[in-house]
């Protein structure tokens, strides 16, 4: 799944994201969700989630 749909993201799950400061480069993150940030229901470059380690990125691929 790609993360674009706010139903698909929910706390607690484990999924890719990529960070702003990755933007660029596309390195991707691994975490799990704490806080969803996007309020809409989609998004095409991915929805903005909390990791519970607090980096801030949009999910790019749930695992």
């Amino acid at each position: 799944m790609s993360g674009q749909n706010r139903a698909d993201v929910t706390p607690g799950i484990k999924v890719a994201v990529i960070l702003k400061k990755d933007q660029r480069s596309g390195v991707k993150t691994e975490g799990v969700v704490k806080d969803l940030l996007t309020n809409s229901s989609f998004h095409p470059h991915g929805i903005k989630v909390r990791l519970e380690d607090g980096q801030v990125g949009r999910v790019c691929e749930i695992l």
